[in-house]
């Protein structure tokens, strides 16, 4: 594991202290879970923006109706088997 050395206001470090004995974890443990959960939310917000920005593009919107007809057409060839 990597060593990492950051400066933090001290207000938010009165914080963390203060949760961290609440939660009775160490303070780099509790900054570890509130960055994955940061990062995941930040990944999440990057997906949602792609999505937004495919249903605006015409071209995608045509290559996923394509796909849709497809895809029931072979659920229909499957339920006539």
């Amino acid at each position: 594991m990597a060593t990492f050395t950051s400066s933090l206001p001290d207000s938010l470090l009165e914080k963390l202290s203060v949760l961290a004995k609440e939660l009775k974890l160490p303070k780099n443990r509790l900054i570890e879970n509130a960055l994955e959960l940061y990062l995941d939310q930040v990944e999440k917000a990057s997906y949602i923006q792609s999505y937004k920005q495919a249903a605006s593009d015409p071209d995608i919107l045509l290559i996923a109706e394509e796909g849709m007809q497809e895809y029931f057409t072979e659920l229909n060839d499957a339920d006539s088997n």
